[in-house]
């Protein structure tokens, strides 16, 4: 409850925000946020750790629908995909702007799994969309997700011009015209 209050703030004022803000925002006493964490660094990594987290990014790649055809599921996907990135890009740009370093040492070390495990929990939840068309890819089904993932977080600079259906279709198509035989 308070990292969700926190969240907000966090992106909107960086390390700048106050403990008071947070407590006002998640309706409490001050007091309860430092029974719950050890100081503000404490809830700032937490925010960090609860915006990079994919858990909720999962949820929704899970939650679409794979009899619909296979660019619209992607379409989706890399919606979730931009939504969860801006999201965390938030979070991350309003500590670094603020001039926020996090704190090294043993009790920093909690929060959500590894890069390398949510680029892989990723991955997998994104094989999923591939999967009832498997016997259309050229590829396996996790090397397609993998492309499609590393493609999708470049979408947010090159996706402004193309849109996310537009990158998506080029993904599926190519950019040559006439397929691959050109």
């Amino acid at each position: 409850m308070i990292v969700q209050a926190a969240l907000p703030l966090v992106a909107e004022y960086g390390a700048g925000v106050t403990t008071q803000q947070i407590a006002n925002a998640a309706g409490i006493g001050e007091a309860t946020i430092f029974r719950a964490f050890a100081d503000k660094e404490a809830v700032l990594a937490a925010c960090m750790a609860e915006a990079a987290n994919p858990a909720g990014l999962l949820r929704e790649l899970d939650s679409i629908d794979v009899e619909q055809p296979l660019a619209e599921r992607l379409t989706e996907a890399l919606d979730a995909m931009q939504a969860h990135m801006r999201r965390m890009g938030a979070v991350a740009g309003a500590l670094m702007a603020s001039g926020h370093r996090p704190e090294r040492g043993p009790h920093r070390g909690e929060g959500p799994p590894s890069r390398d495990a949510s680029m892989a929990v990723m991955r997998d939840a994104l094989a999923e969309l591939f999967r009832p068309d498997q016997d259309t890819l050229r590829l396996p089904v996790e090397t397609v997700a993998e492309a499609f993932m590393f493609i999708s977080m470049a979408a947010g600079r090159a996706g402004q011009h193309v849109g996310h259906a537009g990158l998506v279709d080029l993904f599926l198509h190519g950019a040559v015209a006439g397929g691959a035989d050109t």
